[in-house]
């Protein structure tokens, strides 16, 4: 069985494309370890499904990142995809629960940045939430921003997402005045379990069984957020020996930690010292 893959597609005579994600063991390993509730668990899945829906789109080396920011019960929803379908991903929550999807983010805003890897540099689009749901606010933010009506259809549970987007193409109506509207209607039936249980060509020959389809290749998707000591120890570096010194004296012993990978780094003094050998000893 296929599993943590992006398959894009096109309605042939219809000017409709559209692209299908299904994440299940790299889902699995964004998650492995952090004890999120089921319901922030969805959300993040939601968020983590877009982000690889919308790394899958453009041209060159880049790093797509989803982000949603609220003032309620979740703070940070934060998904990143590279064009080679890297992913990662974190939430920040408070304790408590809000009586509808929309109100645990509270006043807040979807941000999405788009990195050249080559380059450095970095576009940023920044909307406020509008919709009842994720999904809803995700959806009025590809309106806006792509100028293409989209629909958008998002599962997710503590071991498998799947995320549909399909987008209307300049034309559509014109090659068929209903074509939105039937595929928009076949699509809302997608379930999580069948795109879970289903190799992608049959769900979207079994979705959408009267429609010509054109099939492009399936791209794979994986988790990827690796231990990263050097990184660190760079970081280190950069802030300078003084500064290292004082927060080892206030603490006794170092701890970074990298929320988006999941990861604890531990510098106790002999580790500090290794660190800055070139140095003078610390006293």
């Amino acid at each position: 069985m296929t599993t943590d893959y992006l398959q894009r597609f096109l309605f042939e005579q219809l000017d409709i494309r559209g692209r299908l994600v299904c994440l299940t063991g790299a889902w699995q390993r964004m998650l492995a370890g952090r004890a999120y509730p089921a319901r922030i668990a969805a959300l993040l899945g939601h968020t983590t499904a877009l982000a690889v829906l919308l790394g899958a789109s453009g041209k060159g080396a880049r790093r797509s990142t989803l982000q949603v920011q609220g003032r309620g019960p979740v703070r940070l929803l934060v998904a990143d995809c590279t064009s080679e379908l890297k992913i990662r991903g974190m939430a920040s929550f408070d304790a408590g629960d809000a009586p509808t999807e929309r109100a645990l983010f509270g006043d807040g805003q979807l941000a999405l940045s788009l990195e050249d890897m080559a380059s450095g540099q970095i576009y940023q689009s920044i909307v406020p939430l509008e919709g009842t749901t994720l999904a809803e606010i995700f959806e009025h933010y590809l309106a806006q921003s792509e100028q293409l009506p989209a629909f958008l259809r998002l599962h997710a549970d503590d071991t498998a997402v799947c995320g549909l987007l399909l987008e209307k193409l300049p034309g559509a109506d014109t090659r068929d005045a209903d074509g939105w509207n039937r595929i928009t209607q076949l699509a809302a039936a997608l379930t999580l379990g069948e795109t879970v249980n289903a190799q992608p060509y049959d769900l979207l020959v079994r979705l959408f069984p009267e429609e010509l389809l054109r099939v492009f290749r399936l791209y794979a998707v994986e988790y990827h957020c690796p231990y990263d000591p050097e990184r660190v120890k760079q970081m280190l570096r950069g802030l300078g020996r003084a500064e290292v010194e004082a927060m080892l004296a206030e603490q006794g012993e170092l701890r970074i930690r990298d929320e988006m990978c999941n990861h604890e780094y531990r510098f106790d003094r002999a580790a500090i010292e290794a660190l800055f050998a070139a140095g003078p000893a610390l006293r």
